[in-house]
C-alpha cells in the first residue's frame, strides 16, 4: 500500500492511465493553461489594442492629409496650420484634405458602430445599416429633392437624407415591433429587408423616368468624401456625437440580450425602450453618415466582425473598438482611392466594395456565423 507521500506526488502529477503496462501522465485539460493566466490579462490585452488602433488612426489621419495627387511632406503639412502662405500646398491641406478626413472619421466611425448595433441587436452576424433600409429611405429622399426642389449640392442632400433614413427606420420599427416579442430580431430583419427592396424599386423607378436626376444622383450614390468641405462636418457631427454617446451606453444591454430575452427580462432590462434607443442610436450614426457621404458598403458589416475576432462577444468593447477602427479602415479605403489611379481617384465606396466583397464571402462561409 502506497505511503502518503507517494500519494501526494501521484495527486499533483495529475491523472494517469495504464497503457501496455506503463504509467504515464495523462494531458492537461485544455484550460488548464488558460485558468492559469492572470485575471487581468485580458483586460491588459484589450486597452493595448485600444492602443494600437489609435496609433493605426494617427497614421491613417497623417496618410490621408499628405497623400494623394500632390504629396505634401509632413512639414509642409504643419506649416500649413502654423504658418499659412496661401501657397498651392497650404490651401490643398487646410481647404481640401483637412475637412475630407475629418469628415471620414466621422463617417467611418458612424457606420461601424451602427453596424455593430444592428448585429447585436439582430443577433445576425450579416447585419449592417441596410437591413434597416436606412440607406434605401436617405437614397428615395435625396433623389425627390433633386426631382421635385432641385437641391444640387451636397449640403443641400444632407438634411433630406437624414430624414429620409430616419423615416424608413421608424416605419422598420413600427413593422418590426409587433408581434410575438421573442421572434422581433427576426422579424425586424424581414421588415427591413422588405422596405429596403421597396424603397430601392421607387429609387430606381424615378431615376428610369428623370435622366437629369439621375445624372446628379449617381456622383452621390457612389459613396466619397471628395468635395465635402467644413460646412458638411459640421452638420453631420452633432448628430453622429449624440449617435456615439448612445452607442457607448448600449453595451451592457447588449450583452444583456445576448444571453436571451428571458434573462435579460430577470435583469431589470427593459427591451421596448432598449430596442427603440439601439434604433435611435442607428439612426443618428448611419443616416448621418449616408447623408454626408453616400451610402458607402460593407464598413458596417466587416469592422464589427473583425473586431470579435480580436476582443470576443463583449459588445462594450467591441463598440468601443469599432469607433477606431471603422475611421482606420475609411481612411485608408480613401486613401488608397486617390493612389490607384492618379492624378484621378477611386471613390472610398468604390474601394470599401472592392475590399468587402471577399470579406462578406468569407463570412458566409463561417460555419457559426450566426452565433452572435
Amino acid at each position: 500500500m502506497p505511503d502518503a507521500s507517494t500519494l501526494t506526488r501521484s495527486a499533483s502529477a495529475g491523472p494517469v492511465t495504464a497503457t501496455a503496462g506503463r504509467r504515464r501522465a495523462a494531458r492537461p485539460w485544455p484550460g488548464a493553461r488558460a485558468a492559469r493566466s492572470p485575471a487581468w490579462a485580458p483586460g491588459v490585452r484589450r486597452w493595448a489594442g485600444l492602443l494600437v488602433l489609435a496609433a493605426l488612426l494617427a497614421s491613417a489621419l497623417a496618410a490621408s492629409v499628405a497623400l494623394g495627387s500632390v504629396r505634401i511632406g509632413l512639414g509642409d503639412v504643419l506649416a500649413a496650420f502654423i504658418s499659412f502662405d496661401g501657397s498651392n500646398e497650404h490651401v490643398i491641406v487646410r481647404d481640401l484634405r483637412v475637412p475630407r478626413t475629418l469628415l471620414g472619421v466621422v463617417v467611418g466611425a458612424g457606420l461601424a458602430l451602427s453596424g455593430a448595433l444592428m448585429q447585436g441587436l439582430t443577433r445576425n452576424a450579416l447585419a449592417d445599416p441596410g437591413i434597416l433600409g436606412i440607406s434605401q429611405g436617405a437614397s428615395l429622399a435625396v433623389v425627390l429633392a433633386i426631382l421635385l426642389l432641385g437641391v444640387s449640392s451636397t449640403a443641400g442632400y444632407i438634411w433630406f437624407a437624414f430624414a429620409g433614413a430616419a423615416v424608413a427606420a421608424i416605419v422598420v420599427h413600427l413593422l418590426g415591433g409587433t408581434g410575438d416579442p421573442r421572434s422581433a430580431p427576426v422579424t425586424l430583419a424581414l421588415a427591413g429587408s422588405a422596405l429596403a427592396a421597396f424603397l430601392m424599386a421607387l429609387t430606381s423607378a424615378v431615376l428610369v423616368l428623370d435622366a437629369t436626376t439621375l445624372d446628379q444622383y449617381r456622383f452621390w450614390v457612389v459613396g466619397s468624401l471628395a468635395g465635402r468641405d467644413m460646412d458638411v462636418f459640421w452638420s453631420v457631427v452633432p448628430f453622429v456625437a449624440a449617435g456615439l454617446l448612445l452607442a457607448l451606453g448600449a453595451g451592457r444591454w447588449l450583452n444583456a440580450l445576448g444571453l436571451g430575452e428571458d434573462v435579460a427580462r430577470s435583469l431589470g432590462v427593459r427591451l421596448d425602450a432598449v430596442r427603440a434607443l439601439v434604433a435611435l442610436a442607428v439612426v443618428l450614426l448611419a443616416g448621418a453618415s449616408v447623408a454626408a457621404a453616400g451610402p458607402i458598403g460593407f464598413v458596417g458589416l466587416a469592422v464589427p466582425h473583425a473586431v470579435r475576432m480580436v476582443v470576443g462577444a463583449d459588445w462594450r468593447w467591441v463598440l468601443a473598438y469599432c469607433a477606431l477602427a471603422g475611421p482606420v479602415l475609411l481612411l485608408t479605403a480613401d486613401v488608397l482611392g486617390r493612389l490607384v489611379v492618379p492624378p484621378g481617384e477611386l471613390q472610398v465606396g468604390i474601394v470599401t466594395a472592392l475590399v468587402g466583397v471577399p470579406v462578406f464571402v468569407a463570412l458566409a462561409r463561417r460555419r457559426r456565423l450566426a452565433e452572435l
